[in-house]
């Protein structure tokens, strides 16, 4: 299928701007390994300008414009950016697809739900003026009290490239509902989407430097970023070891941070199951988006009574997967987003095997694509708790396997990781899944069913996963600072000292 990639600058003070070095980076077809387009690399001197633009833009008009401006205001334009996305879902979610690998069927629906996204920020915009000056209960009848919710400020949004427009949203539809100005970098992976975003911003006339998009890779472009002396926040989404040094250049200037990083999620399957429910479930948990979710459960806990059974089970719905060029009918797995992930991906499954490890099924690049970077869902058995496999993240279609005979075993191998992103149970027993989930060490736990996501509910992780929340009314917050007034509403004087006019 023909995709014309448009060429794109920078978006800086809602203008398209040529990068200071005039520098570009290829776009990369994951799926043929061609070349189809280039996108415009930031460095400092261009982190400079879209910070000095959205400092303009918070205080334009004394702050009216934006910062102070009603929450209806703010959601107006929210609103025209959603019916825009929807406008164009068709063609966004064949530039997603065609950018990061993704079948055409999930980018489809991850476009609707960017526009959903921006559509319930909106929603929360509008609703976050009757919720300033919330009174505070005081013990004292001579002082009231109230909240004030402002913006935090400048914040620098930085994003992975998995769903690439979709988790930009997470952070710009809620950052500009706040009141915030922003300053998003995309992945250097996947950043087509996010340069029309900016194109949409365009054409709804969203004011100049509330939004500004630089794309560009991480050191020359997300390190100014997170280091800037006139960003008030930094949220990030991406690896543990990122999030890290972004923690680090933060805590310089003591500027709060919220991460999303990386995970090993378990999947919990008890002998009272479906063998098929919970074997779509279990391949969907960890080859969905290719492989390549940050809350995928590649660590399947499986009960040792069905184990035999379930996993035969499973390979079948997992050789039932059609692989193929994104763009083709029924496609439900596309190829991993570059040569660099494909190459460790495929690392991480040798080794595994030279640890001692079984390859009970795929593991390898589908025999049908001798182009592109697809490797076939696979499924290790005979794993050990010391093995790479079950230790480290893969972001990549590969499932790995224990069993267990008790709960309390279960919930051993479940919690055994320094991540605490995501966790699924499944069972036929309800007290028993409750009894799980309260137990399981993360911040997001599915029961019967593994990576569902809506924007109401929050959304974030425990340990090395990261902490603070995004989506719901709690991704809201993330972007606001809480500030408390108080007054003093006695005629009598305070009394504390002796008055001098009494001496």
């Amino acid at each position: 299928m023909a995709v014309q990639v448009p060429s794109r600058q920078l978006f800086i003070d809602g203008e398209w701007r040529e990068p200071i070095l005039k520098k570009r980076l290829p776009i990369i077809n994951p799926a043929t390994e061609e070349i189809i387009g280039n996108i415009p690399a930031a460095t400092a001197e261009d982190v400079e300008l879209a910070v000095a633009a959205a400092r303009r833009a918070l205080s334009r008009n004394k702050g009216k414009d934006w910062a102070t401006a009603p929450g209806a205001v703010r959601a107006k334009y929210l609103r025209a950016i959603a019916a825009k996305v929807t406008e164009r879902k068709t063609e966004l979610a064949k530039l997603e697809a065609i950018d990061c690998g993704k079948p055409l069927d999930e980018a489809v629906w991850d476009i609707e739900d960017v526009a959903g996204c921006f559509e319930y920020y909106a929603d929360l915009a509008e609703g976050l003026d009757a919720k300033q000056k919330a009174p505070v209960s005081l013990p004292m009848e001579t002082f009231k009290s109230y909240v004030l919710k402002e913006p935090i400020g400048v914040v620098g949004l930085i994003t992975p490239w998995n769903y690439p427009l979709l988790m930009a949203t997470w952070k710009v539809a809620p950052s500009l509902a706040a009141g915030c100005a922003a300053i998003l970098k995309p992945s250097e992976l996947a950043s087509i989407t996010c340069l029309e975003l900016a194109e949409v911003c365009r054409e709804v006339g969203l004011p100049p430097g509330v939004l500004n998009i630089l794309t560009g890779l991480g050191p020359e472009a997300g390190a100014p970023l997170a280091s800037h002396p006139d960003v008030d926040k930094i949220a990030f989404t991406g690896s543990s070891a990122t999030g890290s040094k972004i923690m680090a250049a933060a805590a310089q200037m003591v500027k709060p941070v919220s991460l999303e990083l990386g995970g090993k999620s378990p999947i919990i399957v008890f002998e009272d199951v479906d063998l098929d429910k919970a074997a779509e479930w279990t391949a969907f948990g960890c080859f969905w988006t290719n492989g390549q979710i940050c809350s995928a459960t590649s660590r399947l806990i499986v009960h040792e009574n069905i184990v035999r059974e379930f996993l035969d089970r499973l390979v079948k719905w997992t050789k039932n997967i059609k692989i193929s060029d994104p763009f083709e009918e029924g496609c439900r797995l596309g190829p991993v987003v570059s040569g660099g992930q494909y190459e460790k991906v495929l690392k991480i499954i040798s080794t595994a095997k030279s640890e001692g490890a079984t390859i009970l099924s795929g593991g390898v690049r589908p025999e049908h694509l001798k182009k592109g970077f697809f490797v076939e869902p696979t499924i290790i058995t005979d794993v050990t708790t010391s093995m790479q496999i079950w230790r480290e993240e893969v972001f990549g279609p590969v499932l790995c396997v224990k069993t267990f005979s008790t709960e309390e075993e279960a919930l051993e191998l479940a919690n055994d990781t320094h991540y605490g992103l995501g966790a699924a149970v499944i069972s036929n027993d309800l007290e028993r899944c409750d009894r799980v989930s309260k137990n399981l060490q993360a911040g997001i736990v599915w029961v019967n069913c593994s990576q569902p996501c809506f924007c109401q509910a929050p959304w974030g992780g425990n340990k090395r996963s990261g902490f603070g929340r995004e989506l719901g009314e709690w991704g809201l917050d993330n972007y606001l600072s809480v500030k408390q007034v108080t007054q003093y509403v006695s005629d009598e004087p305070w009394g504390w000292y002796r008055s001098p006019s009494k001496l």
